[in-house]
């Protein structure tokens, strides 16, 4: 059944309504159809569903700390711009540039209009920024474009970021972000700028945004899907954000209890959505939805109290108080907890025809309630209290300034004023332990997993859910041996359909498919095994981003944490230099306190020691986090890095590049999107890199196909991979294992099958398979080499991911070492450089000269 909430018509029946009372009175999970009725319970029915989601808010408030109080946010609302792309039917913020014109005013405010609004709002006591514009207006308005051009701004998000850095360091408010939908590169830019963001989700009902006439429709950032993965992106980026519905603007009751329930999931994945805004249409004049009737206060009341049910007791819940002719009482009665930002000097500009109540005025409805008001900040109590990841270290000393340390709320004594937004002072302060290459688990760790486990990587149950369809192998009907047939005639002329049989394969089938793979290696790139004399640099394991397969990454007061000073990262190299080297591959963890111009600095203090050595540096993580602090974009960023020295990055961080599966295997990396943008834009200005897949968890091996076909394209566009390395999943220690979602590593059968598809797939595009003797061992590594690899990688020296992760092939193998690797697959051995070109002679006399006598590595702490 599906109930119009405009035509008002096919009311539940007595007895649904009945029964889902019951279960909300009994606190019993409601489904959506059962939300669907509550939604449409008036008179006594709604009186009883109020009574029951006020327990549940009461609960919820007495666990966090805070019985009684209804909490808001003193604020200066500030409309940055009114143009936008979209073209909502009942919207009247959104202007166009002849009406700004007429009016004498400009296409965006200038940096003096917001700042006097803000002096005169901090003046006032206020401690929020809300920031609120239209979606890429320069998307749609020449006028936007040219503003932003004779200002010096690369695009809207550009002067957003810009005016909120002005905003702390003049004024001291903390700006709250409303720029619409964004990336989730946007969101790594703006995260550093802004304590919290927000994005109503509005509706999830689609045929609002597809069907003329809907209110959405031509308003391609209203699309909900698009909306719903900023949602994501959000929590994954560990974003504080606000988010909410838009109730009477065309919906059905099922619609708005879906848009509930949708909120709730991405709630439960990633504990990042800090509150949910009830708003209820009214109707304006001079838009399209003029006559639509308002959305009857009954209606906002029930959707109240039926959001808190759906969402629980720690969900905060606002309506803004504005819109709702001072029933202040029956909002209370329904569930909030929150009257969201209230302005003393600035109107509300998405709906200027309703002026905020007084502050005093709230207080006293919320007393009369039972309630004590407290102002809070715009980034709310429990995530203050979080700290990082959730706050960006550039921020806390301005959120600091404002907040109670025990409570999370505004000091009421605490008046803004402007701080530094600045880098920490020692990026590279040495602490911790660098021994992790040799020993873990004797010192620091003594368990499996981290006390904090659920916390940091997410909520399983809802990762569960996700990777189930993942983890059921497909049936594969095409037929193998013609499937064999073609790769032996051509492996360019591969099918998916054959292809996917081929990665299927087992037994003697799987024996043909790897002498197939030799015979193409041998074609392609002869007899000679490869490999590199290099050293590993991890120069800090501090991370924060939540990848689910990384047992590497700590925490910064976690035992096994540390971070090297520049100079320890140079004499590293120096020490690798010495004994043979041609290449160092630095990478770290998303260390929350390095600027991002740090990498620029590893990159300059290697060159400045070792000028002939190769730098191998920094993945596309890394890349995206280094242009995102720094406010540049990755092409600009990877300019610079190659102007202080980087040759080539890794090709690592790409996992396996199918959302599908990234998004299980971790919280907060980069989508695959953007990893192919990095690579690619590497490629372009000159800087080559490796390409990489980890296999063996939740994927299949249509993940892997996908990935390799990916790959291929993208060589096909640049040319730039050097190699493509396969990495097999080391569970031992990574948390999706232990949380029981990930498989226990690929098998053998895996192993051999990823790497003869490797370089039949990649043929002729990528002529170099890596295979990894720190994940396989010696053994495994002559097998791979019998099926198609012909690259050993390096000496390593040094190696702390795969180890910390579990992997029981140690940190170092010398030149001899990976000759009998050869040997034992009947290959001779050479070394290369990391553009696979001849080595120097006076380096192969070096490394010989040390083969197997490495020095002692200098410890972090003299």
């Amino acid at each position: 059944m599906t109930t119009s909430v405009t035509s008002g018509t096919g009311g539940p029946t007595g007895n649904s309504m009945r029964r889902a009372l019951k279960r909300a009175r009994d606190g019993v999970s409601l489904d959506v159809s059962e939300a669907a009725v509550l939604l449409q319970a008036r008179g006594a029915d709604l009186q009883d569903l109020c009574a029951s989601a006020a327990r549940v808010r009461d609960a919820g408030l007495e666990a966090a700390g805070r019985p009684g109080v209804i909490t808001y946010s003193k604020s200066v609302f500030l409309p940055l711009t009114r143009l936008c792309r979209d073209k909502c039917h009942y919207c009247t913020f959104v202007t166009v540039p002849g009406k700004l014109r007429r009016a004498g005013h400009g296409m965006f405010m200038s940096p003096d209009e917001v700042l006097d609004i803000a002096r005169k709002g901090a003046a006032l006591g206020c401690k929020e920024a809300l920031i609120t514009l239209g979606d890429k207006p320069e998307d749609r308005w020449p006028e936007a474009r040219e503003w932003l051009d004779a200002h010096g701004y690369d695009d809207t998000l550009a002067y957003v970021r810009a005016m909120s850095v002005r905003i702390l360091e003049e004024t001291g408010l903390l700006p709250h972000l409303n720029p619409g939908v964004l990336s989730w590169t946007d969101l790594q830019r703006l995260k550093p700028v802004a304590p919290s963001m927000g994005m109503m989700l509005e509706t999830t009902a689609t045929r609002l945004w597809s069907e003329p006439g809907g209110p959405h429709h031509g308003s391609p950032d209203k699309e909900p899907a698009v909306r719903l993965r900023v949602l994501e992106d959000a929590g994954r980026s560990s974003v504080p954000f606000t988010s909410g519905i838009l109730i009477g603007i065309g919906e059905t009751y099922e619609e708005r209890a879906d848009s509930l329930f949708a909120l709730r999931k991405i709630s439960r994945a990633h504990h990042g959505i800090q509150e949910l805004i009830i708003q209820n249409f009214r109707a304006k004049p001079d838009t399209a939805m003029r006559g639509m009737p308002d959305a009857e206060l009954d209606a906002l009341v029930a959707t109240v109290a039926v959001a808190r049910h759906v969402l629980g007791p720690s969900a905060c819940l606002q309506a803004p108080p504005n819109l709702v002719d001072a029933e202040y009482g029956r909002l209370i009665a329904a569930g909030i907890d929150d009257w969201g930002g209230v302005s003393p000097l600035t109107i509300d500009h998405v709906n200027p025809e309703r002026p905020w109540p007084r502050i005093d005025e709230l207080a006293e409805t919320s007393r009369a309630a039972g309630f004590e008001l407290r102002e809070r900040l715009c980034v709310y109590p429990e995530f203050v209290r979080r700290g990082e990841p959730w706050l960006d270290p550039r921020l806390r000393p301005h959120v600091a300034a404002l907040a109670d340390p025990d409570t999370g709320l505004a000091r009421p004594d605490a008046l803004p004023k402007g701080l530094p937004w600045q880098e920490p002072d020692e990026a590279f302060t040495a602490t911790g332990r660098t021994d992790l290459h040799r020993t873990i688990d004797t010192e620091g760790r003594t368990g499996d997993r981290r006390d904090d486990f659920d916390e940091v990587y997410g909520d399983w149950d809802a990762l569960r859910e996700a990777a189930a369809p993942g983890l059921v192998p497909e049936r594969v009907d095409t037929d193998v041996r013609a499937a064999l047939n073609t790769a032996a005639d051509d492996p360019t002329r591969l099918t998916d359909a054959e292809a996917l049989a081929l990665l299927h394969a087992d037994g003697p089938a799987l024996d043909a498919l790897c002498r197939i793979a030799d015979d193409v290696r041998r074609a392609a790139v002869g007899d000679d095994v490869t490999y590199i004399v290099t050293r590993n640099i991890n120069f800090t394991n501090v991370c924060y981003t939540g990848c689910r397969f990384c047992a590497f990454a700590q925490r910064r007061t976690d035992a096994d944490a540390y971070t090297l000073s520049l100079d320890q990262v140079a004499d590293r190299a120096q020490q690798a230099w010495d004994v043979g080297a041609v290449e160092v591959c630095m990478q770290g963890g998303i260390h929350p306190d390095l600027p991002g111009t740090a990498y620029f600095d590893i990159a300059r203090a290697v060159r400045a020691r070792v000028p002939g050595m190769h730098v191998h540096a920094f993945s596309p993580m890394e890349v995206v986090n280094g242009a995102t602090r720094t406010g540049m974009s990755v092409r600009e960023w990877l300019t610079a890095a190659k102007e202080a020295g980087l040759d080539t990055i890794p090709g690592t961080a790409a996992e396996i590049l199918d959302d599908e599966v990234r998004w299980i295997l971790t919280k907060g990396k980069l989508p695959a999107a953007t990893w192919i943008d990095v690579v690619t834009t590497a490629h372009e200005l000159g800087i080559r890199s490796s390409s990489t897949m980890m296999y063996g968890h939740v994927d299949q091996p249509r993940h892997w196909l996908g990935h390799l076909r990916t790959l291929a394209r993208i060589q096909q566009e640049t040319g730039g991979f050097t190699e493509f390395v396969t990495l097999p999943f080391v569970h031992t220690n990574a948390p999706v294992y232990l949380a029981g979602i990930a498989r226990p590593g690929p098998t053998v059968r895996d192993n051999r099958a990823v790497t003869a598809m490797a370089r039949l797939l990649l043929h002729p595009h990528i002529p170099n398979i890596q295979t990894s003797w720190v994940k396989l061992g010696a053994e495994g590594a002559a097998q791979m080499l019998r099926s198609g690899a012909n690259d050993l990688g390096g000496t390593l020296m040094e190696e702390t991911i795969s180890r910390m992760a579990g992997s029981s092939y140690g940190s170092y193998k010398s030149v001899k070492d990976l000759v009998a690797v050869a040997a034992a697959a009947d290959r001779p051995a050479k070394p290369r450089t990391t553009l696979y070109g001849e080595v120097p002679e006076e380096r192969r006399r070096a490394a010989e000269a040390s083969d197997g006598h490495l020095p002692e590595l200098l410890p972090v702490l003299d």
